[in-house]
This record gives C-alpha cells, sequence and structure tokens, in this order.
C-alpha cells in the first residue's frame, strides 16, 4: 500500500531511505520521547504530594488539584485536538504543543509558590491534550492498516507504560533529590525534542480551512470540566456532597446538549457518528474498561503497600514496576500479533488474564507476600497490553481515514472520562465500606490493641470491596470481547476462496 503526503512524500519509500527529506523512523522516535514525556506527567506526582504539602504548607484538598486540575483540562483539550489536527499544519501544531507543555515545565520547576506550581501543571495539561491523541492519529496515519498494529504498540508503550512508571520514578526522585527535579530532568529532554521537531516533523496529515465552532468548544470545556470535576471530588466529599451532586449534574446536562449540537450541525466540532459503527463503539468501551482496571488498581495497590505493609512511598512505586516494564515489553509483541490475527483472540485471552489476575486480590490479607502482590500486578499489566492498543487499533481500523482524527479524539475522552469515574467509584467504595466497618472510638482508649485490630481489618474490608469492584469491570470486559468480530481472519478466509475460485 502506497500512502503519499500532501507534499507528494511517498511513505512506501521513506522506509526504504529513498527520500532524504523525510525520515519516518525520525519522525516517529520524536513523536514516542515527546509524548512519553507527556504523559508521564500524569502520574509523576503520585508520592510525590505529601512533600509538596510540606514544601507549600497546602492542606491535602489542596494539593490534590496538582493532579485533578491536570486530569481536567487533559480531558478538556482532547475533544479541542480532533479540530486542531484537521485544520493546523502537523508539523507546527506538535512543535507548538511540546513549546506548551515545556513552558508548562519551567513554570512547576521554578514555582515559588503553589499558584504557580499549579498554573506551570494546568499549562502541561494544555501540550499533553493536544499531543497525546496527535501521536495516535499521526500513527494511524503514516502506517498503512495491515501495519498499525506494531506501529500502535509503540504507542502503547508510550499511553500504557509512561503513567505506570510515574509512581516510582516520582518516589525515587523525590527520595534521592528535591521534588523540583521532577520537573527539571524533562525539559532537556523536551527542548532536545522541540528542536528536532524543526528539522524532522512532517506535515503529514491532511488539513482544511475549517472555523472553529465556539459554542460546541463551550459545551464541551463545562461538560467534560464539570464531569471530570465532580468525579474527581467524590474521594474527599463523597457522593452525596452537594458539590459532587452539581458538577454531575452541570456536567450531564452540558453534555447532552453538546451531543445534539454534534448530531444537528454540518460540521461538528466532534464528529460522534464514529459509534455508528459497532466495532468501533466495542473497541473503546473494551480499551475504558482496561483503563480503569489499570488506573484504578494503580492508585489502590500503593496505598495497600503503605497503609498496611508499612512501605514507603519509593518502595510502593517499585513493586508497580515489573508490572510497566511488562506492558513495556509486551506492547509491541502484542502489536505485531495483531497484525496477523486481529483483536479479538488477544482481547478475549487479555481480558481472561486480566481477570484471573485481578480476583487473588480480594483475598488478600495484612500477611500476603509482596512477591505475591507483584507477579499478580504483572499478570494483569501483560493481559492488559493485550487489550488496550489492540481494540484501539481495531476500532480506528473500522473507520475511513478521514475520521481517524475524530475517531481518535473520542476514544480518548471517553477514555479519560471512563478512568474518573472508576477511580471515583473504586476510591469511594473502599472509603465507604472502611468507614462503615470501623470501630467505635470508645475502643481506642478502652481497648487500643481490639481497636487496631479491627480498624486493620476494616481497612481490608474496604480494599476486598474495591477489588471486587475492579473484578466486576474485568468480567464486563471479558463478555464484551466476544463480540469484537475477526477481520483479519475474514481476510485470509477470503484471499483463499478467491485462490480456490482462480
Amino acid at each position: 500500500m502506497s500512502i503519499v503526503t500532501k507534499e507528494g512524500i511517498n511513505l512506501s519509500d521513506v522506509k526504504e531511505n529513498k527520500n532524504k527529506e523525510y525520515n519516518l523512523f525520525l519522525l516517529v522516535a520524536i513523536l514516542l520521547i515527546g509524548t512519553f514525556c507527556t504523559v508521564l506527567n500524569q502520574t509523576i506526582l503520585a508520592t510525590a504530594l505529601p512533600t509538596l504539602m510540606k514544601a507549600f504548607d497546602v492542606s491535602t484538598s489542596t494539593v490534590q488539584w496538582l493532579t485533578t486540575g491536570f486530569l481536567m483540562v487533559n480531558g478538556v483539550m482532547i475533544p479541542v485536538s480532533a479540530w486542531l489536527s484537521t485544520r493546523f499544519n502537523t508539523k507546527w501544531l506538535y512543535i507548538v504543543a511540546m513549546s506548551i507543555f515545556e513552558i508548562g515545565t519551567i513554570t512547576a520547576w521554578t514555582a515559588p509558590t503553589f499558584g504557580f506550581l499549579l498554573a506551570g501543571r494546568l499549562i502541561q495539561a494544555v501540550g499533553v491534550g493536544i499531543s497525546m491523541p496527535l501521536l495516535q492519529n499521526i500513527m494511524l496515519s503514516v502506517f498503512p492498516a495491515n501495519k498499525r498494529g506494531v506501529a500502535m504498540g509503540m504507542a502503547g508503550v508510550v499511553i500504557g507504560v509512561a503513567p505506570a512508571i510515574g509512581p516510582t520514578l516520582s518516589g525515587f526522585v523525590i527520595d534521592t533529590w528535591h521534588w523540583r527535579d521532577l520537573f527539571g530532568m524533562i525539559i532537556p529532554i523536551v527542548a532536545i525534542v522541540i528542536i528536532m521537531s524543526f528539522f524532522y516533523m512532517k506535515p503529514v496529515l491532511k488539513t482544511s480551512k475549517s472555523s472553529l465552532d465556539w459554542v460546541s468548544l463551550t459545551l464541551s470545556t463545562v461538560g467534560f470540566g464539570s464531569l471530570l470535576y465532580g468525579f474527581s471530588s467524590v474521594g474527599d466529599n463523597g457522593w452525596t456532597s452537594a458539590i459532587v451532586l452539581s458538577a454531575l449534574a452541570i456536567g450531564a446536562v452540558f453534555i447532552v446538549l453538546f451531543v445534539w449540537r454534534q448530531l444537528k450541525i454540518e460540521k461538528p466540532f466532534l464528529e460522534l457518528r464514529v459509534f455508528s459503527s459497532a466495532e468501533f463503539t466495542i473497541a473503546t468501551v473494551l480499551s475504558s474498561v482496561v483503563m480503569v482496571a489499570m488506573v484504578g488498581v494503580e492508585m489502590i495497590i500503593p496505598m495497600y503497600l503503605q497503609m498496611i505493609h508499612g512501605m514507603s512511598a519509593f518502595h510502593s512505586g517499585l513493586l508497580l514496576l515489573p508490572g510497566a516494564l511488562m506492558m513495556a515489553v509486551m506492547s509491541p509483541i502484542t502489536g505485531k500479533t495483531f497484525d496477523r490475527l486481529g483483536a479479538r483472540r488477544l482481547a478475549i485471552l487479555g481480558l481472561f488474564l486480566l481477570t484471573i489476575g485481578t480476583i487473588p486480590f480480594v483475598l488478600i490479607t495484612k500477611q500476603t507476600p509482596t512477591l505475591y502482590i507483584v507477579l499478580l500486578y504483572a499478570l494483569r499489566m501483560f493481559g492488559i497490553s493485550m487489550v488496550m492498543m489492540p481494540a484501539t487499533t481495531a476500532g480506528m481500523n473500522a473507520l475511513p481515514i478521514e475520521l481517524i482524527s475524530h475517531g481518535t479524539a473520542v476514544n480518548n475522552t471517553v477514555r479519560q472520562v471512563a478512568s474518573s469515574i472508576g477511580t471515583a467509584i473504586l476510591v469511594s467504595v473502599l472509603s465507604n465500606t472502611t468507614k462503615g466497618q470501623m470501630p467505635g472510638k470508645h475502643l481506642l482508649h478502652s481497648a487500643p490493641l481490639e481497636y487496631k485490630v479491627k480498624a486493620i481489618n476494616a481497612t481490608m474490608t474496604g480494599y476486598h470491596a474495591a477489588f471486587w469492584i475492579a473484578v466486576g469491570f474485568s468480567i464486563v470486559g471479558f463478555g464484551l470481547a466476544f463480540f469484537l468480530s475477526d477481520k483479519k481472519r475474514t481476510k485470509k478466509e477470503i484471499l483463499k476462496n478467491k485462490r480456490g475460485e482462480a
């Protein structure tokens, strides 16, 4: 299959280095390294929040905005990315996105106050919200359909592994150097990426002079922003909080209005008609389910290790590293396997492994060996690597090329919202179950040892309940995987039939 850019560059020739003006290897390398740095920042502060609370003398609810605010802005920017990628030159859009991220990183690195640090994080999130979907759009566009599995496998290393190693890296830097180094170490890498982009990034995506629908942008921003804020506030305020309920209600109303407008106008801000493809819809739900399974449990396990086993933030994050490395190794392999077998069999096996890797967590105790936790977590990440990017790629392959940017934006938006919802559900179940099982305060004075034992048991009951929810998500995904079509197998059968007729 021959792909020609609008400048007349044949990408099949690029692979053989026939065209010296365009180097696909360097273009992809710049994309992967740059986006890895940006996506890493989703979880880079995971174990640094207590340190930042002391450094700036702020409360837990205040410091959480460094993560909550980042995810909110990121989630709001993702729908905008679909319009940006079809309106502006790919090369300059990527350079601008990385430059915005660099400005945010420098602001956070030099922040004299918490307000400046938060501003830096929000600026970073704008860059991430553009660069992450842009990576997927470019990878899906420059590679033919029969090579997209490998391409998206490489993208999976970035999108899946970067957030997974964030807590480990954060703990190591905090224990070894200064919290500012979390941002300082990224600045030179991103600077190199920006410089290299001037020479090796190319405008590979088709663009058109379309105007921005400001009404849709407003509805999208308020709707998704309110929804993400509501779910992000559940952990601190609970499901019955007026703040949570108001934010969720406002978000729901504005999203309904946003959807209605997208289906009515001729050139929608976000093309929701991609959901008319059953393959895309199922693939999006599956990738969202495994994202919830990954992010939610990724947050709960370190809490268990720190609170029950008494580990430090760094060591609890370090135990998640084998699982992250498992995903890093397996993502390219599962991508290549997808090109040969399709997504259905990979998704079924992956979700089966995810389910059987999650079920034992509902039986853990305070004496459970840490090695057991590490092995189970690695098994879960192995299963996730077989589903996330193969399912996403299968969904994108079901769309015509002109809808890929919209499909990517829709997929990423749904995953972002699902992650927030899933994490909120897990945290609320954990906290509410724990509170409901906690012994009365009178025992703390009359029988302190008994109180301690019952408090630990109550905490473990909370973890068991949360893990049961995670099992439920995994089982739902496993059932949906059977509805994925096996297009690769169908194509082979068609070719065989043609040969037989010939």
